[in-house]
């Protein structure tokens, strides 16, 4: 177990690194428009330059979030609904990833209503938003009452809180031409929550070992799934 979760816990760096490095790559790659001109999806659509670069990222994100959930269910949370939400959030993310957009941008001459693959982008990006929201909260609430786990709480639950934020404003249109930067900072708000967690795994001591807290009296073996 030990070593899956080393695994794991790499896995839930790598992933939003790589997916990060990839859409600043593509941002700037995307001749005649700003850097956060265009939306992360937008990146992986037919006309985007180089969209095999975003294609891969969100496939490499989804699969390292569904196997650091995993991992993540056993290790900490075994009853918590947080570390589905982080594999249900990486599949949905790798759909997104496969079933692209049409166009680049949202809107444009010459657009004639959205194919099936487009629909199927947008109802996938929405359960990732979601999921990639919901999870550190719940995540850190469940965790909270373990030793070993507490002192990540308090900022995954700043990191999602201020992702939510940022994506209500979004998503409200009211920061416009501002938009595109309020999206890139949602995401990666609600990425780095994850990758604190994953951090976290990698530097929690063994169970038995001197190093690692004791748990409160009376608690179960996996505290985090007490109520």
């Amino acid at each position: 177990m030990k070593k899956r979760s080393r695994l794991a816990g790499c896995a839930g760096i790598a992933g939003p690194l790589l997916f990060t490095v990839a859409w600043v790559a593509s941002s700037l790659r995307q001749a005649g428009h700003p850097a956060a001109g265009v939306q992360l999806s937008g990146l992986a659509a037919q006309d985007a330059r180089d969209p095999q670069v975003m294609i891969a990222a969100f496939v490499v994100l989804g699969a390292c979030s569904i196997g650091f959930g995993a991992v993540l269910r056993k290790l900490a949370a075994p009853e918590s609904a947080g570390p589905w939400l982080v594999m249900v959030g990486g599949a949905a993310v790798v759909a997104a990833g496969i079933f692209r957009r049409d166009h680049m941008l949202l809107t444009g001459p010459g657009f004639a209503g959205e194919s099936w693959h487009n629909q199927v982008h947008d109802v996938a990006s929405g359960i990732a938003y979601a999921a990639m929201l919901a999870a550190p909260l719940v995540l850190g609430r469940r965790l909270r009452v373990d030793p070993g786990w507490a002192v990540v709480c308090r900022p995954v639950q700043v990191l999602a809180l201020a992702s939510a934020v940022a994506l209500a404003v979004f998503a409200s249109q009211a920061a416009q031409p501002w938009n595109g930067v309020l999206q890139r900072a949602a995401v990666t708000l609600a990425l780095t929550a994850e990758a604190v967690i994953a951090v976290r795994m990698l530097t929690l001591p063994s169970p038995g070992s001197p190093a690692r807290p004791a748990a409160a009296p009376g608690s179960a073996r996996h505290p985090a799934s007490t109520r």
